[in-house]
């Protein structure tokens, strides 16, 4: 598309961990921002609504938290754009094959979503669309996403989605703005351009970017030097919340220090696009609003944002600076990897935690490494960004989805379980992995698509526990000898066959 895009002169230094990244960034989680791309285009210090905004600009608006809410919580942002987001044609239902099924409403009412304690894991989201083929269909960032499941309404201002997403077609001259929550993205493959209307950044796979609800944006592939046309692609993950805002969470006897530092998120700076001469083609917009999709033109382009200031905004995060904790006995909790929390409207609690699991040093002595056998009221669904899934009960690559329904029992095989109680626990620096949590406080309702139609589901193995011996039993004589006597207690003895002998020998 032949748009003019500015950027102002920036002091702010690039990612160091891209040197290639085109965008500069401002750096500080839920900080006051204020940039301008041309000098001058933010009014005085004192007004938001000057009578008459420098170059022409008109002063718009975005409220992202309730009028009346604390100064610790609230949320808005002032641009001063080319033409206001009202000035537009009327809404259109979206309707055809080519949009995906979303869901936002994860009721008992909902016929299309169903609450169940089996497990599931599902593969990544492989070779649907085909950029080089005529056949095959051809997918944006939007059609190509698939809800998993969820909990509560977005109707309600409480719960969230899960989605996998897979595309391979550029959003041109089209943005996407989601009324019903906050957007997480997680990628697994395929570096994402994004471009909001406050500027523009460039995920790669091991960043997340958090896109607020009501602003719009779009997604393109960044193409590598070499890249086939039926290679490119995108693939990854979405973790939306209804009526809530991702927050960093309290270190509480941490202090100071630990997990996502605050400096190390980043936020665009304002960057516009001009629409020209060559531009006469509509530019189109996607509203997403409770599930369901809607779409109107415009005769010009929503990135026109030349100045903005406020805390209401996008912003990536770079998972290699994650300040990993260790222990030297037991395990710690998942949430002690938490990167962001979403708070519930029950106080103290969170609705989902984003936790990740990186590079680090285990140095836990005379402890079981591997995953105890737990049940927690949390639902636990984990993907791989990259790396091989070491665990030995899911079939779980990079790129696929597990889920463990709340209070639903698991761990790892007798087998696993046995190697790692006779392991020599000296220090291992744990490397070249990075997986992800979803740590969601409620049930979760996966969706029918998530449970029939998905390309790769993968159950779990029949006879996965029959191997599961009751050691406990081998150890039946010492267990009588250190029992009391006398004390009415019941005396263990030896399990026996039908026909009377006993099954094993305690004096083994």
């Amino acid at each position: 598309m032949p748009t003019m895009a500015f950027q102002q002169p920036s002091t702010w230094p690039r990612s160091a961990t891209d040197s290639h990244d085109p965008y500069k960034y401002q750096l500080g989680f839920g900080n006051h921002h204020v940039t301008e791309a041309v000098p001058g285009a933010l009014p005085p210090h004192g007004t938001n609504i000057p009578q008459k905004g420098r170059y022409g600009l008109y002063a718009e608006h975005l409220n992202g938290t309730p009028f009346i809410s604390g100064r610790n919580t609230v949320a808005n942002v002032w641009m001063y754009r080319g033409k206001p987001a009202a000035a537009h044609h009327p809404l259109l239902r979206q309707v055809g094959e080519s949009y995906n099924p979303l869901e936002s409403c994860f009721l008992p009412t909902n016929s299309n979503v169903a609450f169940t304690p089996l497990s599931f894991t599902w593969g990544p989201l492989r070779s649907k669309y085909s950029s080089s083929s005529t056949t095959k269909p051809k997918a944006t960032f939007i059609q190509g996403l698939r809800t998993i499941g969820g909990h509560g309404d977005a109707t309600l201002k409480e719960g969230l989605a899960v989605h996998q997403y897979e595309f391979n077609l550029d959003m041109d001259r089209e943005a996407f703005v989601n009324h019903d929550g906050e957007l997480l993205v997680v990628p697994h493959q395929g570096a994402l351009d994004i471009k909001t209307e406050l500027g523009s950044l460039l995920v790669k796979p091991g960043f997340v970017v958090v896109l607020p609800a009501g602003i719009r944006f779009s997604v393109q592939i960044v193409r590598a030097v070499g890249d086939q046309p039926s290679e490119i692609k995108a693939t990854g993950y979405a973790l939306e919340v209804f009526g809530t805002r991702y927050a960093l969470p309290d270190l509480g006897v941490l202090g100071a220090n630990g997990l996502a530092h605050d400096r190390d998120f980043e936020y665009p700076v304002a960057r516009f696009d001009l629409d020209t001469d060559d531009d006469s083609s509509p530019f189109c917009v996607t509203v997403k609003i409770s599930g369901r999709l809607f779409s109107y033109t415009q005769p010009h382009t929503s990135f026109d944002v030349v100045a903005w200031h406020g805390r209401y905004a996008p912003y990536r995060y770079d998972l290699s600076r994650f300040c990993h904790l260790t222990a030297n006995t037991d395990q710690l909790d998942p949430t002690s990897y938490c990167v962001l929390t979403a708070p519930s409207k029950w106080p103290g609690v969170s609705l989902v935690d984003f936790c990740i699991f990186g590079d680090k040093w285990a140095v836990s002595k005379d402890t079981l490494r591997i995953p105890y056998y737990h049940r927690n009221m949390a639902t636990e669904l984990c993907g791989v960004i990259r790396g091989q899934y070491k665990g030995s009960v899911r079939p779980l690559e990079a790129g696929g989805l597990s889920f463990e329904q709340s209070y639903m029992p698991h761990g790892e095989t007798y087998e696993a379980h046995k190697q790692a109680s006779e392991a020599t626990n000296d220090p291992m620096k744990l490397e070249g992995s990075l997986f992800f949590m979803f740590n969601v406080s409620s049930h979760l309702a996966l969706t029918r698509w998530a449970m029939e139609e998905h390309p790769d589901i993968r159950r779990e193995r029949p006879g996965i526990w029959a191997s599961m011996q009751n050691h406990f039993l081998l150890h039946l004589k010492d267990a009588n000898i250190s029992l009391p006597d006398g004390n009415g207690l019941q005396t263990l003895t030896p399990p026996k066959s039908p026909d009377g002998h006993t099954l094993i020998n305690t004096d083994s």
